[in-house]
C-alpha cells in the first residue's frame, strides 16, 4: 500500500485548525458583537475539521505520521488558547476558572504521559468517552465565545456554556484517569 503524502487534505484541515487559533484570538482584541460572531464562526469551522480530518484520513486511507502528531496538538492549541482568552477577558472567573484549570492541567499531563508511553511503544486508544469530552468542550467553548452576542439566541446561553464546560471538566478528569491508569503500570514497573 503506498504511503500517503504528508500534505493531503486531512493534514491540511489539521493545519487549518492550527492556523485558526491566532485568528480566533485576534477577535478578542476588538469590541462588538460582530467580532464575537466571527470568533464563534472561525472556532466552529475549526472544531468541525477535528471530526473531518480523522474521518477523511480513514476513509481515503491517508493516515500519516504527520497527521497523528498534529491532530492532538491542534486540539490542545485551540482549546487552551480559547480558555486563556476567556479567562483574560474575565468571562471565565470564580468557580468557572477551575473548570478551565482542570481541562488545561489534564491536557498537559496526558500529553506528557502519551509521550512517555510512546517511547515504550504503548498506545492508549482514544475512547468514545474521550470523544464525547472533546465534543462537550468544543460546544461549551463555542457558546462561551459568543458571550453577550449569544443573548439574541437564548437569554441564558452563557449559563449553558458554563454548564457544558463543567461537564467537560468532569469528563476530562475521568478520561485523564484512564490514561494515568494505563501509564502507572509502566511507570512503576520501570522504577522497580
Amino acid at each position: 500500500m503506498p504511503q500517503p503524502k504528508a500534505l493531503n487534505i486531512p493534514n491540511l484541515l489539521t493545519i487549518g485548525r492550527i492556523a485558526a487559533v491566532p485568528a480566533v484570538v485576534a477577535c478578542f482584541y476588538f469590541e462588538g458583537n460582530t467580532f464575537r460572531w466571527l470568533a464563534f464562526t472561525l472556532f466552529a469551522v475549526a472544531a468541525i475539521t477535528d471530526f473531518l480530518d480523522g474521518y477523511l484520513a480513514r476513509v481515503w486511507h491517508q493516515q500519516s505520521a504527520l497527521g497523528r502528531m498534529l491532530d492532538p496538538i491542534a486540539d490542545k492549541l485551540l482549546v487552551s488558547a480559547i480558555l486563556l482568552m476567556l479567562a483574560s477577558s474575565g468571562q471565565l472567573a470564580g468557580w468557572a476558572l477551575w473548570a478551565a484549570i482542570i481541562i488545561l492541567c489534564r491536557e498537559i499531563l496526558v500529553s506528557g504521559l502519551r509521550e512517555f508511553l510512546a517511547e515504550l511503544n504503548v498506545s492508549v486508544p482514544v475512547t468514545w468517552l474521550a470523544k464525547w469530552k472533546t465534543t462537550a468542550q468544543f460546544v461549551a467553548l463555542a457558546i462561551l465565545l459568543l458571550g453577550p452576542a449569544g443573548e439574541i439566541i437564548y437569554k441564558d446561553l452563557e449559563t449553558v456554556g458554563l454548564t457544558l464546560l463543567w461537564i467537560s471538566a468532569v469528563l476530562t478528569l475521568y478520561t485523564g484517569y484512564d490514561y494515568f491508569r494505563v501509564g502507572i503500570h509502566h511507570i512503576i514497573g520501570d522504577d522497580a
